[in-house]
Formats: C-alpha cells, sequence, structure tokens
C-alpha cells in the first residue's frame, strides 16, 4: 500500500426520524441559509420536518439550485448571504445542492477578485462557513467529502473544487426520503456511486488487501440492492444499505493507500456541460470505453473484479477481464442506463475533439492512475463512446 493520511471530520446521523435531531447539531445563535433544489422538499414532508426542527434559530431561505449547481444561481444566494449577515449555511438536498453549499462556503469567505477563481486556480479551501447537510438523494457522497462539483451555464464548463475546509460539520442520513425519489434519480444515484467506486478500485494491484475488499463489498452491496431499491422504494433495508453505500463509496475512506483514475469522471463532466447529460449517465456512457481503450493497463484487477464481484471464473485473465467490462455494460442496462453519447443526442459529431482541446487548454495533459492519458487518447475513447 502507498503512505497516505485520513481523516474525516464529519459526524454522521443516520437511520430513521434522525431529522429531528438537527435542532442540535445547529448553534443556537447561528443565522442560518436553508439551501434547497427545486422544491420537492415541500412536497415529501421534509421541508416541515426541517423547519421544526429549526424552530429556535433564524433562518433565512434560498431555493432553486439547480440539478448542475449552477455558478450565476449560486452567486445570487451569495449576496443573500452577504446582505443578511449569514453565519451558517444548511444543505437539504443531493449532491447538487450540498455541491452548491459547499461553494457558498468557500465564497462567503474568498477574499480573491471572484470566486470562480477558486474553480479555475485550483484553490483549495482552507476555512469555509460552516455547514451541515440533510441528504435528501444518496448518489455522490458529498454529504462525506470535502469536493465539490460546480457548472457554469455561459462558458458551458463544470469545474471541480475542494479542501479540507469543505467537510460538512454533520450530516443526517434518514433512509426514509428515498421513498419520494422519482425511479430515473435513483437510478442515478446507483450508478454515480457504483462508477465512484470504479474509479479509486479500477486500475492496477498494489497489494491493498482491504482497500480493494472495501471497494468489492460496497459494489456487491450496490448490485444486490439495485433491483429492490428500483422496485420499492420504501424498502427500508435496502434503502438504509443504498444509502450508506453511497456515502461509503467516496467518503475518503477506500481512496487510501491506492491509486487512484477519475478520468471517466472528467470525461463525463464535459458531455454534462456540453450537452445537459444528467452526470451518472455521463459515466455509464464513458466507462465501458475508458475499460476497453486501457484494457492492458487495467485487465488485472478487471479479471479480480470480475471473479469476486461477479463470479467470473472460467477463462483466461483476458478472457475475465473482458467479461466484466461486458457484465458492468449489462448492469448499467439493467438500471435503465443507456451507455452510448448516440442514445442522448443526435449532435455528437465533434464532442470528442471539443473535449480533448479543451483539456489541451487547461493544461490537463495526463489523466488516469499511470498519468499517461493524453489528449489525444482522450479524443479516441469519447469516439469509442458514440
Amino acid at each position: 500500500m502507498n503512505n497516505f493520511e485520513f481523516k474525516n471530520p464529519t459526524k454522521i446521523i443516520f437511520g430513521k426520524d434522525t431529522i429531528e435531531k438537527l435542532e442540535n447539531e445547529i448553534p443556537k445563535d447561528a443565522k442560518v441559509l436553508l439551501l434547497y433544489g427545486g422544491g420537492s422538499i415541500k412536497k415529501n414532508g421534509i421541508y416541515d420536518q426541517v423547519k421544526t426542527a429549526l424552530s429556535k434559530v433564524d433562518v433565512v431561505e434560498f431555493g432553486g439550485i439547480p440539478a448542475n449547481p449552477e455558478y450565476a444561481k449560486l452567486m445570487e444566494a451569495l449576496k443573500v448571504i452577504n446582505d443578511e449577515n449569514i453565519t451558517y449555511l444548511l444543505a437539504v438536498g443531493g449532491g447538487s445542492v450540498i455541491d452548491g453549499t459547499k461553494f457558498l462556503s468557500a465564497a462567503a469567505l474568498y477574499e480573491g477578485d471572484t470566486p470562480w477563481d477558486i474553480l479555475t486556480q485550483n484553490i483549495r479551501t482552507e476555512k469555509g462557513m460552516p455547514f451541515g447537510t440533510v441528504l435528501t438523494l444518496p448518489a455522490t457522497g458529498s454529504e462525506m467529502n470535502s469536493g465539490a462539483v460546480i457548472t457554469r451555464a455561459e462558458t458551458k464548463e463544470k469545474r471541480t473544487m475542494g479542501g479540507p475546509g469543505l467537510f460538512p460539520e454533520f450530516s443526517i442520513l434518514d433512509p426514509q426520503v428515498i421513498a419520494s425519489i422519482p425511479e430515473r434519480q435513483l437510478a442515478n444515484g446507483l450508478m454515480d456511486s457504483f462508477t465512484h467506486v470504479l474509479e479509486q478500485y479500477m486500475t492496477y494491484p498494489i497489494g491493498a488487501l482491504l482497500q480493494d475488499r472495501f471497494a468489492e463489498s460496497i459494489l456487491q452491496t450496490i448490485i444486490e440492492v439495485a433491483p429492490k431499491v428500483l422496485k420499492d422504494p420504501t424498502d427500508y433495508k435496502a434503502a438504509s444499505n443504498f444509502m450508506w453505500s453511497c456515502t461509503m463509496a467516496l467518503n475518503g475512506l477506500i481512496q487510501k493507500g491506492v491509486p487512484n483514475d477519475w478520468a471517466v469522471h472528467a470525461m463525463g463532466h464535459e458531455l454534462t456541460a456540453l450537452f445537459g447529460i444528467d452526470h451518472a449517465r455521463t459515466l455509464a456512457i464513458i466507462a465501458p470505453s475508458h475499460y476497453k481503450f486501457n484494457f492492458e493497463a487495467k485487465k488485472e484487477k478487471l479479471a479480480q473484479y470480475a471473479e469476486r464481484v461477479w463470479n467470473i471464473t472460467e477463462g483466461s485473465t483476458d478472457d475475465k477481464a473482458y467479461a466484466a467490462i461486458e457484465r458492468t455494460t449489462a448492469f448499467f442496462h439493467e438500471l435503465g442506463i443507456d451507455t452510448k453519447l448516440s442514445d442522448y443526442t443526435d449532435d455528437y459529431e465533434g464532442t470528442a475533439e471539443e473535449i480533448a482541446k479543451r483539456f489541451t487548454d487547461r493544461g490537463w495533459k495526463t489523466l488516469g492512475e499511470h498519468q499517461t492519458l493524453s489528449p489525444d487518447k482522450v479524443e479516441k475513447i469519447v469516439k469509442m463512446a458514440y
């Protein structure tokens, strides 16, 4: 295993009827900005639960954060923070609302010229405005990590940010909330969390036995509960395992001591920025082509994954590795998720060249666990995904 340091300060409050515990987590003298998305929390009862729990503190609301947290909208929220002298942020939503809140946490204390520089100049946030979360859509793991992804519509960009100052102080995870989530979003959550694990696992063997088995157990759990969650989101046993798997997939634990990839996400982010395709579905578009293109570098781990996760034991290393890619693609289809860019848009010609150019312009010359994926190789992978 590689050397590593690990610290995750986020307090997790997990289980049935835990939203009421919100009252004990926010300082009594705080002035809170309550942030949420399109308003579904007002239909499913979560909003009322949150408001009841916050009855003893001063609360200002800001809704309308879109599925890909948009810079212009977040700048409106930043103005509210400054005008209202907000001291604490509360995200009630899924990864998009939480990511947007992380940006606001950083931007509220940022002393530079424009908060967009935080993303374009890769400025780590060492200290942000304190915030907590109430998770309403399991998927991204943002409730227990310090990273975020922000979109800027005017330039069709999707950029990442992070830093040790952007861990939530606490996150409330009540699996009952998934009962009202549409099937499409549940499928996205399963897909997103599954790929998060693959990005940290599907590299090359390094002798990290426990880390591999942590990752494999999350993958196995997602595979097991996926059909149950999609069939009946009120199944609490399935819902609780789904929610915790999403959190564990990206809270930093399974990536320590092992090589990481993240090239699938880098390419997928561009598809969302260019076409507005759901983030999880862009991962399904890119992942199979990425693994096929990098087959030789990844085949040992692919074969291990085939054996341990999919019980594919027949054939050579190459046979098992290729079968693992095919079985993974089939799993995405079982979730109801298409795996080709042409399934989502007729306007795909030139996409690979545009993404390669963007990476070149940003100086992203080496992606992947071996840092060998140059923009010309990215172009080939995206073309394979047409």
